[in-house]
């Protein structure tokens, strides 16, 4: 017979935005990095408002978000029931526990999710490969390679049902899923859309973006200045900020909800390394 404390993965504690969160979760295998810290610096919410997020794993961005943003409240789903319990005990460890909420449930199981408060935004880091060669750890693959089963409409279906009209839904993917992230948005009620380019470097391509949309926006689309994480080999200055100081991510202006007064689409800066010359 197996002693369960033998089974149990090995926990480290990391710490976040400059030591503002204490994160508890395995030291192999499935941890939190950039996309999580990027992901809660993009959601526009303000003291008094509530955030969902699924996918939340042991609670990196839901930890982020409550950090940087005073009087908020989040509502954080996951499927393991491992990492749900490491999300709560994390959100204590924080002495966040008054502010959040956690639910272990898969994000298609409606029933499971409709007594959730509705919130006023909703933001979600999904699996996105959607083929290659899977990690051997299982946690790993799960949160990170797409399921035939919950495809990304699945996961922007779920955030439109649990975020308010007018509300905003966030995601982080790889640049290469940036159309099927946007038409997974639209096809469940998100307009006024915005791509937010993560560059690794001034010059090279976008490997992250953001999506941003309002649901029911009806203004046009835009593409924001987006975000150059690195110099050489240390982070830039607005990077830092966010990373380090807690601060949200530069250019984001409130999504527009269409009609008189609805913004234009933003051109890049000059020099910017996002070109439409081709």
């Amino acid at each position: 017979m197996n002693d369960p404390a033998q089974d149990a993965p090995e926990m480290r504690e990391d710490r976040l935005l400059g030591g503002r969160v204490r994160l508890r979760q395995p030291a192999d295998g499935l941890r939190a990095g950039l996309d999580a810290v990027m992901l809660a610096a993009a959601v526009p919410a303000r003291p008094g408002e509530r955030v969902l997020e699924l996918g939340t794993g042991s609670g990196p961005a839901a930890l982020c978000l409550l950090a940087r943003v005073p009087g908020s409240s989040v509502v954080a789903v996951e499927r393991d029931a491992g990492l749900a319990a490491l999300a709560a005990e994390n959100l204590a460890l924080n002495g966040w526990s008054d502010r959040g909420t956690v639910r272990q449930a898969d994000i298609v199981d409606r029933a499971a999710l409709r007594d959730l408060p509705i919130a006023d935004h909703g933001m979600a880091n999904p699996p996105y490969w959607e083929d290659g060669r899977a990690s051997p750890d299982a946690r790993r693959a799960a949160a990170m390679h797409e399921c035939a089963a919950v495809p990304l409409l699945r996961w922007t279906a779920a955030l439109s049902r649990g975020v308010r009209r007018g509300g905003t839904g966030v995601l982080i993917l790889p640049a290469s899923r940036l159309l099927d992230g946007l038409g997974a948005l639209r096809e469940v009620g998100f307009g006024s859309l915005a791509v937010l380019p993560l560059w690794p470097r001034a010059g090279e391509a976008a490997r992250r973006v953001l999506l941003l949309g309002r649901v029911g926006g009806r203004g046009p689309d835009r593409v924001l200045p987006g975000l150059v994480l690195h110099h050489g080999r240390d982070w830039t200055g607005e990077a830092q900020a966010i990373l380090r100081d807690a601060a949200p991510l530069p250019g984001l202006s409130p999504l527009p909800r269409g009609g008189a007064g609805a913004r234009a689409v933003h051109a890049p800066p000059p020099g910017s390394p996002c070109s439409c010359d081709g």
